[in-house]
C-alpha cells in the first residue's frame, strides 16, 4: 500500500513561518512564510542566488534557519525522512556501484523491503527508458542517464513528499517530457511535490501553485488558477490578415487598446483598458481587420517573472499573494 494513503486531505505538507537565513554578510532568505497544501504541485521560481535552494535545504533539515519555524508532514524532515524523496541540486552517485545495487541500497535506506525490489527497479528502469542498465556501473552512464537514476532513487519508496531541486537541468526535450510525465504521475499517486526550476513554461504547465523568491524575499505566492483569473483577461492575442503594424496602430487609435505590440510571428498583443469587456473587445478587433485567429491572451509566467524580478525599480515592493 502506498504511504501516500496516509495523507489527510485539506492540510499542509509543509508550513514555514517567518524563516530567515544568513551566510556571513549575505541574507539568503528573509522572513519567508508559506504553506504547501498536501497533494499539490508547487514550483519554486527565482533567479540564480534568489534563495530557492537555501529554502529547500531548510525544509529538508540539511541546514537550520537562523529564526522562524519549519514543519514538514506535521513534524520535521528528519523525523519524516522515510516519507520524503529528495533530489538535490548537487548531483551525486556512488559511481562504482551498479545501477540496480545503488537504487536498491537507497530504497532500503528508506525502509523498502527487499522482497520484489529487483523487479520493481527493473520496471522503473523500463519506464525511464533505461532498460537493461541495472548491471552497469553508474559511472558508465551518460549525464542525463545518471540524472534519471538519481530521480529514481528519490521516488523508489513512493514518498508522501517529493522535493526536486532543478530536476530538468541538463535534460534534452525528450527526457524533459519523460520527467514531466513522471512528476504528474507521482502527484496523481498522492504525493505532494515541490520543485525548483528556471523553466517558466514547465512550471506553468505543471504547477498548481507557484512561489517566486527574489533576493531572499518571497514576491509571489499564488495558485495558477488565481493568477490566471487575475491576468488572463488583460489583453487579446490577435493574428490579423492585414498588416500587423497597421492593425496595431489602428487598435490604439480607435481606443480598443491602450497599447499594442506586433510580434515577429505575425500576431499582435493588445493591452485592453481597465474594465474592458473581452467579448466586446474581440468584436471590435474583428471590425478592424479579418483575423486568422483571436483569443484572450493567457498569462505567461515569463512575463510575470520579468514584471516582478526583471528590473529592480519596477519590482521593488512588488508582491502577489493569493
Amino acid at each position: 500500500m502506498s504511504s501516500a494513503l496516509r495523507i489527510s486531505a485539506g492540510s499542509s505538507a509543509v508550513r514555514i513561518e517567518n524563516v530567515s537565513k544568513r551566510f556571513g554578510s549575505v541574507q539568503a532568505v528573509r522572513g519567508i512564510s508559506l504553506e504547501i497544501p498536501e497533494r499539490s504541485l508547487c514550483g519554486f521560481l527565482g533567479p540564480n542566488g534568489a534563495g530557492k535552494s537555501t529554502t529547500i535545504r531548510m525544509i529538508m533539515s540539511i541546514i537550520s534557519p537562523d529564526s522562524g519555524t519549519v514543519e514538514v508532514l506535521g513534524s520535521s524532515a528528519l523525523a519524516m525522512k522515510d516519507r520524503i524523496g529528495y533530489l538535490p541540486e548537487e548531483r551525486g552517485l556512488y559511481r562504482k556501484m551498479k545501477v540496480g545495487d545503488f537504487v536498491g541500497y537507497m530504497a532500503k535506506l528508506k525502509g523498502v523491503h527487499s522482497t520484489g525490489l529487483s523487479r520493481r527497479i527493473d520496471d522503473w528502469l523500463e519506464r525511464l527508458a533505461l532498460p537493461g542498465v541495472a548491471k552497469r556501473r553508474c559511472e558508465e552512464l551518460s549525464k542525463g542517464q545518471q540524472q534519471k537514476i538519481q530521480l529514481l532513487a528519490s521516488i523508489i519508496h513512493a514518498p508522501d513528499l517529493l522535493i526536486l531541486d532543478e530536476p530538468f537541468s541538463g535534460l534534452d526535450p525528450i527526457n524533459g517530457r519523460l520527467i514531466t510525465d513522471l512528476i504528474r504521475s507521482e502527484q496523481a499517486r498522492g504525493a505532494t511535490i515541490i520543485f525548483s526550476t528556471h523553466q517558466m513554461h514547465t512550471a506553468e504547465a505543471l504547477c498548481d501553485k507557484v512561489v517566486l523568491i527574489n533576493k531572499g524575499d518571497k514576491v509571489l505566492d499564488a495558485s495558477l488558477e488565481s493568477l490566471r483569473a487575475r491576468h488572463d483577461d488583460r489583453g487579446l492575442l490577435c493574428e490579423p490578415k492585414s498588416n500587423v503594424t497597421h492593425f496595431a496602430d489602428s487598435a490604439v487609435r480607435s481606443g480598443l487598446a491602450i497599447a499594442a505590440r506586433a510580434r515577429e510571428d505575425g500576431t499582435v498583443e493588445l493591452d485592453l483598458p481597465n474594465g474592458a469587456d473581452s467579448t466586446e473587445a474581440m468584436r471590435a478587433a474583428l471590425e478592424l481587420s479579418p483575423m486568422r485567429s483571436i483569443a484572450l491572451r493567457r498569462m505567461s509566467l515569463d512575463d510575470l517573472f520579468v514584471e516582478l524580478v526583471g528590473g529592480s525599480d519596477v519590482a521593488k515592493g512588488a508582491r502577489i499573494d493569493a
